[in-house]
This record gives structure tokens, C-alpha cells and sequence, in this order.
């Protein structure tokens, strides 16, 4: 499938549509010291990683129930942080010209709702369709965000393109058969330096 035979855009949320770098590196390396491990342990995996996954991985010694007081944790400290919230080059441009040649698209975030919502409205971008990490039974890696979305499109996964920033978000991507669009440099069918240049591609010669 080449891109002009898409018929919807699933796009991930952080690093995505909103660059949130930021706020991910300042809210992860808090809790970090919080709970006793390296900042940098955390970072290294905490990016399009769901928090459970990456708080059961950095303290596997909590209980269940310490482990969802340690997301509400996290995501108390990240959803009072939007100070450095802005949208990624090429979102906002993007997303309206979906809008005006009536591409559906989606969003399919790590994120729980809660911080999905206070993220997208502080850059501005308000999807028809938003699927969170409350959603799921199985976050990404697993391609159940990314099937649910196009479900909710009325649109096949295989007729989706997925735009991701991580490995983990692609992986998910590429699992749900979807066309993928890596940024980053992530290896992808699409290889994306922004969010203009898939604009451009969606557009097409003039």
C-alpha cells in the first residue's frame, strides 16, 4: 500500500502530535527520585512506554496496589506540567488539511485519558477520536489501540497509515497492518523529518 490509498491517519500523541519531551523527561525524572531509581534508567524507556509497564520494570519489588499509586503518581506530576507543551512542527497543518479533504483520523496515546486531554488542548488539537491507555486491555507494544481506532473510524488498520516516534508505538503499528510513518529516524515504510513533510506527501503534486 502506497500512501495515496490510505483512507484514515492514526497518529500517536506524544512526540507525535505534541512535542512533550520536555514535560516527560521533567515528570519521569521526578518520580524517578521519588521512588529511589536513576532518572536515567527511567528515561531510557519511560517514551511512548505505558507507565505501568515502565514502573513495573523499574520497581519490581511493588505490590499491585503500590504500583497504581505509583501511576497516579506519575500522572499527577505530568498533568500539572504544561509549561512546555507545544504542538510538533507540522501538527497543526497537518491535521487541518485532514480535516478539509475529509481524512479521518485518530489518536492513540500511552497516555491515560486524563493527560491526553490536558496535552491536546494545550496544543490546540482536538481529534474525533481519541483512544487512551484506559481503553485498552493491552497497551503498545500490542496492536489494540491501533485496531480499536480504525474500528471507531469505520476504517480497516490495513487502510491506516500509523505516524509514531518510537519503537514501541511503531511496533504496535506495524502489528495492527497498518502503513507505518516513523519521525525520529525510527525505521518505518514512511521516513518523516516533520509533520509538513507527510503534508506534503498527503497533498500531493500541485
Amino acid at each position: 500500500m502506497e500512501i495515496r490509498d490510505i483512507r484514515a491517519v492514526l497518529f500517536d500523541m506524544d512526540g507525535t502530535l505534541v512535542d512533550s519531551d520536555a514535560v516527560v523527561d521533567r515528570s519521569w525524572s521526578r518520580w524517578a527520585i521519588e521512588y529511589g531509581v536513576p532518572p536515567a534508567d527511567v528515561l531510557a524507556i519511560a517514551h511512548g512506554n505505558p507507565a505501568k509497564a515502565t514502573i513495573t520494570r523499574m520497581r519490581p519489588d511493588l505490590t499491585p496496589a503500590e504500583v497504581a499509586v505509583a501511576v497516579a503518581r506519575v500522572l499527577d506530576i505530568e498533568s500539572d506540567d504544561v509549561s512546555d507543551v507545544v504542538p510538533t512542527p507540522g501538527a497543526l497543518e497537518l491535521t487541518t488539511l485532514l480535516d478539509r479533504t475529509a481524512v479521518p483520523w485518530a489518536v492513540y496515546t500511552s497516555a491515560s485519558t486524563r493527560l491526553a486531554k490536558v496535552r491536546l488542548d494545550a496544543v490546540g488539537v482536538s481529534p474525533s477520536i481519541l483512544v487512551t491507555l484506559d481503553d485498552v486491555t493491552h497497551g503498545k507494544p500490542n496492536p489494540e489501540g491501533y485496531l480499536r481506532a480504525a474500528e471507531l473510524l469505520g476504517v480497516q488498520a490495513t487502510q491506516c497509515l500509523v505516524v509514531e516516534d518510537t519503537v514501541v508505538g511503531l511496533t504496535a503499528g506495524r502489528a495492527s497492518g497498518a502503513l507505518t510513518a516513523g519521525l525520529k529516524g525510527i525505521p518505518a515504510d514512511i521516513q518523516l523529518t516533520d509533520l509538513h513533510q507527510l503534508a506534503e506527501l498527503i497533498k500531493g503534486p500541485e
